[in-house]
């Protein structure tokens, strides 16, 4: 029988954001709203079934557990959710990012790039909103805080024309 750790893929030490993230990357595999075959609907069910169990005992696992990793400097967490970073280790980078024992402009931008790649544009357009706001000249900081308005713009829009889509599909199938 397998653990919740095993389920979802992540170790056992692992924090309520990993914990998360990879509940998320598994519930995206596997949601029944995907397959159109009533067996794999099945099948699809009894896996979100145990995915949720097992994100519930891990979650409530890792919210008890004390703390693994102590603060560090801000420049070693920046230095290495960076390398994490290039390493598309997007998660663990977030993690260390988070150790820092305090935070500037290159820290928000840098936790706003990370966000970006995990797609959560909102709070990757929040990020970079704040390292402008600490630090108004820099372009680079402004450039990404447009890039981050931008993507969430498209996925509202992208959104809204799915919405509209199903709605309109429904309208179609009720004058049938």
């Amino acid at each position: 029988m397998s653990t919740a750790y095993e389920i979802l893929g992540v170790a056992e030490d692992a924090d309520t954001n990993q914990v998360k993230a990879a509940y998320h990357h598994r519930a995206k595999q596997c949601h029944p709203d995907l397959f159109a075959d009533a067996h794999e609907q099945d099948e699809a069910h009894r896996r979100m079934v145990a995915l949720n169990l097992a994100y519930k005992e891990a979650l409530a696992s890792a919210a008890n557990r004390k703390p693994k990793f102590q603060k560090m400097p801000l420049a070693q967490a920046k230095t290495s959710a960076e390398r994490l970073l290039t390493q598309k280790q997007y998660e663990s980078a977030l993690s260390q990012l988070g150790r820092a024992d305090g935070r500037d402009s290159q820290w928000y931008d840098l936790n706003g790039r990370i966000l970006t790649k995990l797609n959560q544009y909102d709070s990757a357009h929040q990020s970079f909103r704040e390292a402008v706001k600490r630090d108004p000249d820099n372009l680079t900081y402004r450039r990404h805080a447009l890039d981050a308005a931008v993507a969430v713009r498209k996925r509202s829009n992208a959104l809204g024309k799915v919405i509209y889509g199903i709605a309109d599909s429904l309208r179609l199938s009720r004058r049938k």
